[in-house]
């Protein structure tokens, strides 16, 4: 059965580009994901035959990206050999969010927005061209701070009437938005907004987050991620989730900026992510009403909290019902939980979740009920009524979790095999920054070698692992102090290590990929997927041509 989500209506196709030019760009696709891999049988053994050396024939590379191709034409013999180019009305397309369609199907009550993969059962394969004035952002930490206009949808009347704190940061020139995080947010600058959380919690400033147990943060609504790129200075990972805007979207200007981000709400289901992911929960004007559903959404935020991780609400009181000693239905979901508020500063609230586990089969169960079972794979489930993971094996306060090296035997990882699988990456990643180089895309007659002037550091900066297992990849850019970041995916259905590299404060996402990724096109700098087509082949729910396409529409260009 082939993937069933990439119809996109009221398409008109550009002229058809030569077959020549389609096979350089899927090659350079191919080249791009490194999937070298992809004879593996398992996802759950660390293949130790490979030497740290292994990609450091430039032949050898060719030939393999050759051979990867020719078994993409192998899975669809009879598919055509040209494609078309999308309209343009689709420059910014993401599958999936089709409110119309989604009216039609008896979606209503808010979840007509939300993502629903399943009502697009035909697709229509063309390739996403981008915008007409599109630039190639600029290197990192430049491209923080400035980016092009026509690189995302965002109109100058959306930008003049913005009321959020985050995107008044911003600065619209004539073909450049500039964001100077010390302008206003709220009353002060975002530094003065961070100092406030962390004086709050009781610490000197923000600068001691860390010692607090805070090493990842899930920013709702981010805004234009003015707060995150201030924590990500402060060596904290922090990870955008905003709802599906076809234009003026939070996600799509993080990721520009090079911030993590992916596309995500609060409406009928579950974020993507296992319970006890995340070490703080920022919400800043982030547009949800908290006490809707039943506390629905607070049960979710508790879900995906850790032991004495924080829930950071900046929002006028009177938006969610907040009054003081006088009870409101929000101070009474509130109140269901086991979470205790820290502090209040104006228009800021801090609530701290407990790390007593005995709580949730007591105070809460007259209130909650617990969930059954600990499955951790979350992926877009119902939102639940009930607690859950009260009883988990990683039910572990914050301020007790080494940032040092991560507790393999809490998670079932051999030692041996985690050294195995960190030393394989490490000399892998060498190869791999190597022939990124800007030489191997240009007629330069050799392989950069020992003589040639290293690749720059910050030469990408948003990386995809799209088969993370242990965040192997992920750690070993980081030890190489590469100006990048990585979003860790682990497929769903496949051995689950994502509480694992979300414990060692990466960034993470669980995900299916016969379906497509929550991000808008043009979001990431470099896809890494080894061993992802024989995931893909062995689901036998999509094809390999339907990845390659899904692989195009999210990688930048060049």
């Amino acid at each position: 059965m082939r993937g069933y989500w990439f119809n996109k209506p009221s398409l008109h196709f550009g002229r058809r580009p030569p077959f020549n030019w389609l096979i350089l760009c899927l090659v350079s696709v191919l080249v791009l994901i490194i999937l070298f891999g992809s004879s593996s049988d398992s996802f759950d053994s660390v293949d130790i035959s490979r030497g740290p050396d292994v990609y450091s024939d430039h032949a050898n590379v060719k030939s393999q990206v050759i051979v990867d191709y020719l078994d993409l034409r192998h899975f669809e013999p009879n598919r055509s050999k040209v494609f078309d180019l999308c309209g343009k009305e689709s420059e910014n397309y993401v599958p999936c969010y089709n409110v119309t369609a989604n009216l039609l199907a008896g979606f209503k009550d808010g979840e007509e927005l939300d993502r629903h993969c399943q009502l697009s059962k035909s697709h229509h394969f063309c390739l996403i061209r981008p915008p007409k004035d599109y630039k190639i952002p600029l290197s990192w930490p430049v491209g923080r701070d400035v980016i092009w206009s026509a690189n995302v949808k965002l109109s100058k009347d959306q930008f003049l009437s913005s009321g959020s704190m985050t995107k008044r940061l911003m600065l619209l020139e004539e073909n450049q938005i500039s964001f100077n995080s010390e302008d206003e947010m709220v009353a002060d600058g975002v530094k003065d907004y961070s100092n406030q959380i962390a004086e709050m919690m009781g610490l000197a400033s923000d600068a001691d987050f860390r010692s607090a147990g805070v090493r990842n943060v899930l920013d709702i609504g981010c805004g234009f991620g003015s707060f995150g790129a201030h924590l990500l200075s402060l060596k904290l990972m922090v990870v955008c989730v905003a709802n599906y805007e076809s234009t003026g979207s939070q996600v799509q200007v993080a990721l520009e900026r090079g911030l993590p981000a992916f596309i995500g709400d609060f409406i009928s289901r579950q974020l993507p992510l296992p319970s006890l992911s995340y070490d703080m929960v920022h919400c800043a004007q982030c547009g949800i009403s908290w006490h809707d559903k039943d506390g629905m959404f607070l049960i979710e935020i508790d879900r995906i909290l850790k032991p004495g991780g924080y829930f950071v609400l900046t929002s006028p009181s009177k938006q969610q019902g907040i009054k003081g000693g006088i009870s409101t239905p929000f101070e009474q979901f509130i109140g269901k939980l086991c979470w205790k508020q820290v502090s209040q500063q104006e228009e800021t609230f801090i609530w701290k979740k407990t790390s007593d586990a005995e709580c949730y089969t007591t105070f809460s169960k007259q209130t909650y009920a617990v969930c059954e079972g600990e499955s951790s794979q979350s992926y877009y489930k119902p939102l639940g009524q009930c607690i859950s993971v009260a009883g988990s094996k990683r039910w572990r306060p914050i301020q007790n979790v080494s940032s040092i090296s991560p507790d393999l035997a809490l998670h079932g990882i051999n030692p041996e095999d985690f050294a195995d699988d960190m030393e394989i990456w490490r000399g892998v990643l060498r190869n791999y920054w190597s022939l990124l180089s800007p030489l191997i895309f240009s007629d330069h007659p050799k392989r950069p070698g020992d003589e040639d002037p290293s690749p720059p550091y910050n030469m990408v900066r948003n990386i995809m692992d799209a088969n993370a297992r242990y965040g192997g990849f992920n750690g070993a850019l980081l030890e190489a102090r590469k100006s990048a970041w990585v979003m860790n995916v682990v497929p769903f259905g496949e051995s689950d290590t994502l509480p694992f590299v979300l414990d060692q404060g990466f960034a993470g996402i669980l995900h299916d990929w016969c379906e497509p990724f929550p991000t808008y096109p043009r979001t990431y700098d470099m896809i890494h997927g080894e061993g992802l087509l024989s995931h893909v082949a062995t689901t036998r729910k999509c094809s390999v041509v339907d990845l390659t396409f899904e692989m195009d529409r999210i990688l930048r260009p060049e």
